[in-house]
């Protein structure tokens, strides 16, 4: 997984395979950002 390569063959199963790979990198993105607090 998370692999620059495409590994299926078919190509509804290479785009899925990259929305699943996109999915993943957006997930380990939002948990490395730090969360703002507004103070007054």
């Amino acid at each position: 997984m998370l692999s620059p390569k495409l590994t299926l063959r078919n190509y509804n199963a290479q785009v899925s395979e990259a929305l699943v790979n996109v999915k993943a990198i957006n997930k380990v993105i939002k948990r490395g950002m730090p969360v703002y607090q507004q103070t007054n």
